[in-house]
């Protein structure tokens, strides 16, 4: 399990939850102080301004750096530290645990060497089991088998010790709830639950090895494939256990202008005019390859006949669910742009994760797809919300573009990419420039707290009859169309973002926002207060109490009569309860009114015979009170 450590604090310390570590946090300024660090123009500013290519970059250089080995246990490092030593110099190593079967966990231990050479050495090191035959593929996931005793002498310690250890479990919801309840403001909590629920630096690396599996894969037939990852494992808002995206380029120099002075031209294979039909051959043939060839890759499942074709797969050894497409540049973009809103306030992605906590556990939101808000729409929501304050803490698209334009370099020739074409050229035109992440910075001074308040209480008396929300503009629209919650998509306008909300779930989305409102403010903490048992802040907004899920008919009046009930059979002994006399009165109004118009139907029939059958079918009924006959004579 992680081992979560926990600061002893007094008041002017503000204690901070890591894995692993504890950080060290300055005190909490005076209000004098206070004042004078807000005019300081990077108020809010991230610490980490790194640029998301920089970032990616950084990933894929040490998954290009890293072997994955599967051993007994995390007592084997010693052992396979040594070993590995001898291939190079390793600079950090990292364990987790996957969930077995009744053979027990499987234990692995991800190793990163200081070179890619030597990455290489000790994978090109590995043989193939005579006792365990499969396909002969070599990759970057091997396992450590049992060597000859070792000699009776005293093994000195790896300089690098395990820097984790379970590395990739999440926390549990009852350890959450005690580090929340022992904060000591709402402030702190989110800031709690945005660092212990978040991502972590290993829960990445084995994204980004997934990712040089596949690409390393099908680069022999594609020299220049390149798999873009893409989606909350990379835009800064991804939790534990989240699937990975992946957006599959067969050739990604293909938009670089071809060299006029070569004389020979690659012959190639004629494609399918329907680009779509294309796309699903593809993706089918790779779905083959995936399941066929490459080492822990299972269950893999081929969605073709989606909006956006799709490949899910699950890899046993990183214990991912990895989803695959083609073609879908939009995503990457997008991802681009919420990790740009992460890094111009360091605000934005604990309130995100404080948003998306609460909507789970009020049932807003559900891990398969349905009529029901996702994720990507509240972010979105959160997005909106920032950029429409008095003072906005994030700016809207259309003035980062401006911004773009005034800070770029002069002179600066236009780079080449195949991402850019069509609709999308816009957004490449200021995401890919550098000084845009420091090109804003918000005068906006409100805590944590104070943020998560104001956006229950904006939601809770929005417009959503009338009104669509535009993040280009930082403001609302006129909707364009009749969907219950419109979210104009950034990068397609022509697009809603949350077409799939229906409007039961707009009302119940409405109705929790409200809940949260006097949650918040009924079950608040008054700085100094000495602690208490009675759940409060985010304990009580995540609480038991709001895992039932509330509907909007809670809220209506059901029909207290069904018509069929007048004529069901009633034992005499179970008599219907009734909880209102007047509709029991109503009723058997109704019913001695029934049994009238039933007689005068038997005693005025046109014939003696049939009279007479009409006759004793009404006299069993009178006794008996059993449904009525479907071949009773109607006037």
């Amino acid at each position: 399990m992680f081992h979560i450590w926990r600061t002893s604090t007094v008041r002017t310390k503000r204690a901070v939850i890591g894995y692993g570590h504890i950080r060290r946090i300055l005190p909490i300024p005076t209000s004098q102080q206070h004042r004078t660090h807000l005019s300081l123009p990077v108020r809010y500013c991230s610490a980490d301004v790194r640029t998301f290519d920089a970032m990616l970059s950084a990933r894929r250089a040490e998954a290009r750096r890293s072997i994955l080995v599967q051993v007994s246990s995390e007592r084997s490092y010693n052992e396979l530290y040594h070993y590995c030593s001898q291939f190079g110099t390793i600079e950090s190593s990292h364990h987790y645990r996957v969930d077995g079967d009744s053979d027990g966990d499987c234990h692995y231990i991800l190793l990163e060497f200081s070179s890619s050479a030597q990455a290489d050495a000790a994978m090109q090191s590995g043989v193939f089991s005579t006792e365990r035959p499969g396909v002969r593929a070599r990759s970057i996931f091997l396992w450590f088998r049992t060597g000859p005793k070792p000699k009776l002498i005293a093994q000195e310690e790896p300089k690098r010790p395990l820097a984790l250890i379970d590395g990739a479990n999440p926390i549990g919801e009852s350890e959450l709830n005690s580090l929340l309840a022992s904060a000591e403001s709402i402030d702190d909590q989110v800031t709690v639950l945005h660092r212990v629920t978040k991502l972590n630096d290993l829960g990445k690396r084995l994204r980004f090895l997934a990712v040089r599996q596949l690409e390393s894969s099908l680069q022999g037939m594609f020299p220049q494939a390149v798999a873009h990852p893409f989606g909350s494992s990379v835009n800064g808002y991804g939790r534990m256990g989240c699937d990975l995206d992946v957006i599959l380029d067969l050739d990604a120099r293909s938009g670089e202008p071809p060299d006029r002075n070569s004389r020979l031209v690659y012959h190639t294979k004629s494609t399918n005019p329907n680009e779509r039909t294309q796309v699903q051959r593809q993706l089918e043939s790779i779905g083959d390859v995936l399941q066929l060839f490459l080492p822990g890759v299972n269950s893999v499942r081929r969605i073709l006949k989606a909006r956006v074709p799709i490949v899910k797969y699950h890899h046993e050894h990183l214990d991912l669910e990895i989803d695959l497409t083609m073609n879908n540049t939009a995503g990457v973009y997008m991802s681009e742009l919420l990790y740009l809103f992460g890094q111009l306030d360091a605000r934005v992605r604990p309130l995100t994760f404080c948003v998306r906590r609460w909507a789970q556990s009020v049932g807003l939101t559900n891990q398969t797809p349905g009529y029901w808000i996702t994720n990507f729409s509240l972010t979105m929501l959160v997005m909106y919300f920032l950029q429409q304050l008095s003072r906005p803490v994030l700016p809207s698209i259309n003035r980062l573009i401006q911004l773009s334009a005034t800070f770029s370099p002069q002179n600066s020739p236009p780079p080449v990419t195949r991402f850019g074409e069509g609709e999308s050229e816009w957004a490449y035109a200021f995401l890919k420039n550098p000084s845009i992440y420091g090109s804003f910075r918000s005068e906006n001074e409100s805590t944590l707290e104070q943020l998560l308040v104001e956006f229950f209480e904006f939601y809770s008396q929005f417009d959503f009859n009338q009104r669509a929300i535009s993040l280009n503009l930082g403001s609302t629209i006129l909707k364009p169309d009749h969907s219950p919650m419109y979210i104009v998509n950034p990068l397609e306008t022509v697009l809603n973002v949350s077409k799939n909300v229906n409007l039961e779930e707009l009302e119940l989305f409405r109705m929790q926002v409200r809940n949260a409102v006097w949650l918040l403010e009924a079950n608040g903490k008054e700085s100094g207060t000495p602690p208490t048992t009675e759940p409060w802040g985010l304990v009580s907004l995540f609480g038991p109490k709001q895992q039932q899920r509330i509907t909007p008919q809670m809220f209506f009046t059901k029909r207290m009569l069904n018509v069929k009930d007048i004529f069901d059979e009633v034992p005499a002994d179970e008599p219907v309860p009734y909880r209102n006399s007047a509709i029991k009165n109503q009723i058997a109004a109704i019913q001695r009114s029934a049994k009238a118009e039933i007689h005068k139907l038997s005693t005025g029939g046109p014939s003696r015979a049939g009279a007479g059958a009409e006759a004793r079918t009404t006299a069993s009924m009178e006794g008996t009170g059993v449904k009525l006959k479907r071949n009773t004579k109607r006037r």
